[in-house]
């Protein structure tokens, strides 16, 4: 299969995409749908026939990701949930949710979060809390109200987004450091403990990747898009395209021996000592 990347993305070149038949008619919950990795991988997996439940906190985006989908492949069996995963309670709900309308759930795809950029000493208690919630304990409920679930009917597979500041650190990013790093060492954990069941864990941790937030955040100075592509030996930011096609891998049988893995999608910016 190619994909066709936008011509506003850098390097806008097709790329080559892996099949893998075993993903038709897995049910994928997955998170943080409503916009940039996440929406991504909703249509790499769809592509691939999954039975998905989408969930965001924006149900606009949410909709939007949706209507994207059924555009693009009219039989796929899609349903969304609304929800905050900072909120324990309302993750119980959506994963349960999954279960009664789609039968049970295959794969996490643990992919909601936020991004905070601030000095460590300007860092209010209630932005530290927001990321911490979000970004860290938010992972953890999804993957243990879904782990309980996939223990239950015998496997699964839970893929969380984490990102190269969890392996490495960052001035002006205390809080997502300490989260993804969270992300990371929480992937490794419940992957030793829950491989007696058959569930893998893995993790996911991105460079710098071009989405609708780093517009943004080029367009308002916070970020240098050349400063940053000048960094990275590829010389150019990642798609959301090429993250889904990792999550793809990962949650692919193809992937069966590989558990409590931190892949890095990151045009070798951690291997050029950043």
């Amino acid at each position: 299969m190619t994909a066709h990347i936008p011509s506003g993305y850098p390097d806008a070149r097709p790329f080559a995409t892996a099949s893998y038949p075993g993903l038709t008619g897995r049910v994928v919950l997955n998170t943080g749908a409503g916009s940039g990795i996440g929406r991504a991988m909703a249509h790499a997996f769809a592509r691939h026939g999954a039975r998905l439940m989408l969930l965001d906190i924006d149900t606009a985006a949410l909709e939007q990701t949706r209507a994207e989908l059924l555009q693009a492949y009219p039989n796929l069996e899609v349903d969304t949930v609304q929800a905050s995963i900072a909120d324990d309670e309302a993750v119980e709900r959506a994963c349960a949710a999954t279960e009664a309308r789609l039968g049970r759930i295959d794969i996490l795809l643990n992919n909601a979060g936020i991004s905070m950029n601030k000095p460590s000493l300007e860092l209010t208690p209630a932005e530290w809390r927001r990321a911490i919630d979000i970004d860290l304990s938010g992972v953890f409920y999804c993957a243990q109200a879904a782990g309980r679930r996939m223990q239950r009917q015998g496997g699964g597979v839970i893929l969380s987004t984490a990102s190269i500041w969890g392996l490495s650190s960052s001035a002006n990013r205390l809080a997502y450091c300490a989260a993804k790093a969270g992300v990371v060492s929480l992937t490794k954990s419940l992957a030793a403990e829950w491989a007696q069941h058959r569930i893998r864990v893995n993790a996911i941790c991105p460079g710098y990747t071009h989405t609708a937030l780093m517009d943004d955040l080029m367009a308002r100075g916070i970020i240098d898009g050349a400063e940053l592509c000048g960094k990275t030996p590829m010389n150019r930011l990642g798609r959301p395209e090429e993250m889904a096609e990792a999550a793809l891998y990962l949650a692919s049988d193809a992937a069966a021996f590989i558990t409590g893995h931190a892949l890095v999608s990151d045009g070798g910016w951690l291997a050029n000592g950043y």
